[in-house]
């Protein structure tokens, strides 16, 4: 029989003791409490002074932990001499984990993609001790790395830190925000960090619209957290469908030259477009921003027309006929500012 419910409650009771006093050091003491469990359930036997050398303390704290672990309720046993050493009792540790090795996989991959954010190793130290004592979870039988850094990772780090600072602590964060209506002077209460559509969003309730809203991170500037304590409101999950955030409604049509068929299955797929007999490729589409597809569309430059809507298809002319005639005004003023200084 597998003693799972007493490992679970008696330790967690022990952890939470810790967390309602939250003296200086229980933290660290209860990570280190994790890992000495880890590697507890994934070796037969380990001593003391191998413990103490792997998680940096004294012998006396080891055997203190130890004693906070059997108390615990955690089945613990010690030997004394050859041979001897810690172990957890057998009938407890059986069946080590109730995730298959392809679960644990999946969860190291995701742990290491956060260090890729953060540049830390916070999460390859739990990666370790996840995986303590069991060559089928490292990294010589990792299928999957995931990499979720970006330019943006110098100023985007220092951000997702300070967010999830002020979510565990339940501290309001204030920003400046720059969206396409403007740009104003932001104050949340954050609830969740969120990585969707290749970039980071928190969500949470926003003091000056009255309701939830998702922000990213990229168009904050000056993110501080604040010393008002706020009160968990139910939040839900933000709904995070596409057609939820991005609406749509506007239906494209646009003739694209043959050289473009890479990008237009890459943001879109391989039914956005059919291919013409003359070669060249009509792409079919709901977009959702008029400003985006603009921008868009001029990433193509020459290799496209736009067919409709209509008023798009104007607006982008109007457009190009003012870019073209500002290059000319500064070609003009550079044959000015260039000749006055041959007088």
């Amino acid at each position: 029989m597998i003693k799972r419910i007493p490992y679970l409650c008696g330790f967690w009771r022990f952890a939470n003791a810790y967390d309602v006093s939250y003296v200086k050091g229980a933290a660290v003491k209860i990570d280190r409490l994790i890992g000495i469990l880890s590697v507890l359930l994934q070796k037969e036997t380990v001593t003391a002074p191998y413990l103490a050398e792997r998680f940096e303390v004294s012998r006396r704290t080891i055997l203190r932990d130890i004693e906070d672990l059997s108390k615990a309720g955690i089945p613990i046993r010690t030997r004394q001499g050859i041979g001897g050493g810690i172990s957890v009792m057998e009938n407890f540790k059986m069946d080590k984990t109730l995730l298959t090795t392809a679960e644990m996989q999946d969860i190291l991959a995701g742990l290491r993609s956060l260090d890729s954010v953060n540049g830390t190793n916070r999460y390859g130290t739990l990666m370790e001790k996840l995986s303590a004592g069991s060559s089928d979870f490292m990294a010589g039988n990792q299928s999957v790395l995931i990499d979720l850094s970006s330019w943006y990772k110098d100023t985007l780090a220092p951000k997702i830190e300070l967010i999830r600072s002020s979510i565990d602590s339940v501290r309001e964060l204030e920003f400046r925000y720059y969206s396409p209506k403007g740009e104003s002077n932001r104050r949340i209460e954050p609830y969740y960090l969120v990585f969707r559509w290749s970039s980071w969003y928190v969500w949470g309730f926003c003091n000056i619209r009255q309701e939830f809203r998702l922000f990213k991170l990229n168009r904050m500037d000056r993110l501080r957290q604040t010393e008002r304590v706020f009160a968990r409101r139910q939040a839900a999950f933000p709904d995070l469908r596409n057609e939820r955030i991005f609406s749509g409604g506007i239906e494209v049509e646009a003739l694209f030259e043959p050289d473009c068929k890479w990008r237009l299955i890459e943001d879109f797929g391989v039914d956005c477009f059919r291919e013409r007999p003359d070669g060249k490729l009509l792409f079919s589409a709901d977009y959702t921003d008029r400003e985006n597809l603009i921008t868009w569309l001029l990433s193509f430059r020459d290799k496209v027309v736009l067919i409709r809507p209509e008023e798009i298809r104007n607006e982008l002319l109007e457009a190009l006929h003012k870019t073209v005639e500002q290059y000319e005004k500064q070609k003009g003023d550079e044959r000015e500012w260039q000749a006055s200084r041959n007088l």
